[in-house]
């Protein structure tokens, strides 16, 4: 498979997760919108773990882009909470659950679909926190993504990201779905590198997204490479067993700021 078509599967199996109701994709919880109505934020960056308030601050009047973060959930938040919004997703049906919710609340969201990797639409310096659930699994080069994040950020912006652990792609997922764990692959992972053609044609068939591993080197020394300093770190797990039961750090939770010039 020509590798930059894994970008369209992704496209592909996101709005396919839509038709599912996958919980990242039905919109605010009524407890969420219960909380947030009476002034209280709590947003994940992780599976179950709201971010720590100190980690946002006042987010009023705040310009925060949201990328791979579609669903109607955590950008709703960061609007209700008197942020200005801009919100990045490769879904048009991911988008269209925020455009349903934010009209629902009378919230104003810029929506934008679009491919992660490429921020070249937005202005150098022109974002105050860029937020980023668990999606950089979906793209092949986390490093230039986190340079363009520093590059839309202004001095002393917060970039609040989520890494996963790259221990959970060595082992057989068809058989950790059954309860078993197996190791079966050599990291870094990758769909496209790692699977048989078989596989491959498969996961195509049945719309399911094409993920990538990446090494700790990048995942966490690129972020110092593209100019970040990492100030905050907190782990949580994937809610998924049997994982769980061996591995704590399923997912960190990482606060970084752009280094002053």
């Amino acid at each position: 498979m020509d590798e930059s078509r894994y970008v369209h599967y992704n496209e592909r199996a996101w709005d396919r997760e839509v038709e599912r109701k996958s919980i990242w994709t039905d919109g605010l919880t009524e407890e969420e919108l219960r909380k947030a109505l009476s002034g209280i934020i709590e947003i994940r960056l992780t599976t179950y773990k709201p971010m720590p308030s100190s980690w946002l601050g006042d987010l009023e009047g705040k310009r925060v882009l949201a990328v791979g973060s579609g669903g109607g959930q955590q950008a709703i938040l960061f609007a209700m909470a008197g942020s200005t919004v801009t919100l990045l997703d490769i879904s048009g049906k991911q988008l269209e659950q925020d455009r349903k919710v934010s009209a629902r609340l009378g919230l104003e969201l810029e929506l934008v679909k679009g491919d992660m990797r490429d921020l070249s639409r937005f202005e150098k310096e022109s974002f105050d926190i860029v937020f980023n659930p668990a999606s950089t699994v979906f793209i092949d080069d986390v490093r230039s993504f986190y340079a363009e994040c520093a590059r839309v950020l202004r001095p002393g912006g917060v970039f609040l990201t989520c890494i996963t652990n790259p221990v959970l792609y060595l082992f057989d997922e068809r058989l950790a779905l059954k309860g078993r764990l197996k190791v079966r692959y050599t990291l870094p992972y990758s769909d496209i590198g790692s699977l048989s053609r078989k596989r491959v044609e498969r996961m195509i068939r049945t719309s399911d997204t094409f993920e990538f591993s990446h090494t700790l080197d990048d995942l966490l020394g690129g972020l110092g490479d593209a100019g970040f300093a990492i100030e905050g770190v907190y782990s949580d797990r994937s809610g998924f067993e049997p994982l769980d039961s061996f591995i704590a750090d399923a997912y960190l939770a990482v606060r970084a700021t752009k280094r002053l010039p």
